[in-house]
């Protein structure tokens, strides 16, 4: 039985997993790299201590990965300041059902927690959370599963008790391996054959997840 659902932020609830891959391209192209598209797709949620020797594997040993983040941050907010923020089809409907039926909602994110807490307020959503997770609470972030067993600890719930949302295949691993019962709501990419055989359920939109849920609780 489901008694919380973890929500993971960029490109799950918000829309803006394009926008970080767009603005590491951008920024890391300022910096005289060719960062391609399927590389910046796969540094999405990944914590730093893995994105790091990730991105110099590919891109080089002289790749600076804090200068270059700190321009892709730059230019994101420059564009949101500009065009503002979007949430993702069928948020509010299903935080509101989530609401409604006294089930517990939790953020779980690789952002920290100022920026996301401003993010939420900005969409009108952050009353539906009882709490605010990011990577920097924990020892080591997404793929590995301590952020999703941290999440679960402050509910005062065990991992399996609760319903893990997620976009991105680090995210999935995440959940999956910290034991919550993953679904998985692709934004910019679809389940390979390895993440469809270990996610509960797989969800066009959030819009759809009110239904699954419902079959959980």
């Amino acid at each position: 039985m489901i008694k919380a659902v973890l929500f993971d932020m960029d490109g799950l609830l918000l829309d803006t997993e394009k926008l970080l891959v767009r603005f590491w391209q951008e920024a890391a192209s300022e910096a005289g790299f060719n960062m391609t598209r399927e590389i910046a797709l796969n540094i999405r949620s990944m914590h730093r201590s893995f994105a790091v020797p990730y991105l110099k594997s590919v891109l080089g040993d002289n790749f600076d990965y804090a200068k270059t983040r700190a321009r892709r941050m730059e230019l994101m907010s420059d564009y949101l300041a500009e065009n503002g923020l979007e949430l993702k089809k069928g948020a509010k409907e299903l935080l509101t059902y989530l609401n409604k039926n006294n089930i517990p909602a939790a953020v779980v994110t690789a952002t920290d927690s100022e920026r996301a807490e401003k993010y939420l307020k900005e969409t009108g959503i952050f009353g539906y959370f009882e709490r605010i997770i990011s990577a920097a609470m924990v020892k080591e972030g997404k793929p590995k599963p301590d952020i999703y067993l941290y999440a679960a600890e402050q509910l005062g719930l065990e991992p399996y008790e609760c319903a893990a949302l997620e976009d991105s295949p680090n995210g999935v691993k995440s959940a999956v391996s910290a034991g919550c019962r993953t679904i998985m709501v692709p934004d910019l990419t679809e389940p390979d054959e390895e993440l469809s055989g270990i996610i509960a359920a797989r969800a066009n939109s959030l819009e759809d997840v009110v239904e699954i849920i419902g079959n959980l609780i």
